[in-house]
């Protein structure tokens, strides 16, 4: 495929010069990459993270309802991320458009799709904080048993993220590789991203069809774009996003 055609079917503009839009999106994108990582591991790590207890329902049911406002903060919390990166697929889409609209575009069609699946999953954070306060209709169930459907609840919801980091990572990887393309920021950050990004993806993947891969590794195949995105987001806040050189 000539170059002519490959710009044509991908969306790729060649132009070199960068719109204050975009910086100001560059610098945007960079703000809540880092805020809202901050906040996610505020809601996982010091919250239900310390809450739930794997394997003791019992325990899990005691600890959310002796910190229920604690455990409402961590869903609002998580809706508060959900929105934040609404607007950073806005504005990495703002930054990157001009080198690839196409592929900008579909960047965006698969971050979308995460954030969708991600939001309905938390709603089963909702459904577990109301069996464990139990009440009305729900004394029909014995303390036991709605404790256990309490933990089914927030197991639902980890099988739901899964699902949604499968398109994170796809949406993520295909703004790496336009960033790439840019040459916007440093290579080897867009490269880690891709890569990153893929990991996540895949890695997800193959833990839905052998759990005992996810047993055994935890959440270290995540770290990786944790890493990437704090890192590019301190970039972008710092650095900002610089002109790229177009080819003679």
């Amino acid at each position: 495929m000539n170059t002519v055609a490959s710009t044509r079917l991908f969306g790729g503009s060649g132009s070199a010069a960068i719109e204050p839009a975009q910086r100001t999106a560059a610098r945007i994108a960079g703000f809540l990459y880092v805020i809202q990582m901050a906040v996610a591991v505020f809601g996982e790590s010091f919250v239900r993270g310390r809450l739930i207890v794997r394997g003791d329902p019992a325990k899990t049911a005691v600890n959310i309802l002796v910190s229920e406002r604690l455990f409402r903060l961590s869903i609002v919390g998580d809706l508060f991320v959900y929105t934040g990166v609404i607007v950073l697929i806005w504005s990495f889409y703002v930054m990157v458009r001009p080198v690839n609209r196409n592929l900008a575009l579909l960047a965006v069609f698969f971050r979308l799709v995460e954030n969708a699946v991600l939001s309905v999953a938390t709603v089963n954070s909702l459904v577990m904080l109301r069996l464990v306060r139990g009440g009305g209709y729900l004394e029909v169930f014995p303390a036991a048993q709605r404790e256990a459907l309490a933990s089914l609840a927030i197991a639902t919801q980890g099988l739901g993220m899964s699902i949604g980091f499968i398109f994170l990572g796809l949406g993520s990887a295909v703004f790496a590789w336009v960033l790439l393309e840019s040459r916007y920021v440093p290579r080897f950050i867009a490269a880690w991203g891709i890569f990153s990004s893929l990991l996540l993806s895949v890695g997800t993947l193959v833990i839905l069809v052998f759990p005992a891969v996810g047993a055994a590794i935890g959440i270290a195949y995540m770290g990786p774009l944790g890493l990437y995105e704090v890192g590019l987001g301190l970039w972008l806040l710092v650095k900002g996003i610089q002109p790229r050189a177009v080819p003679a």
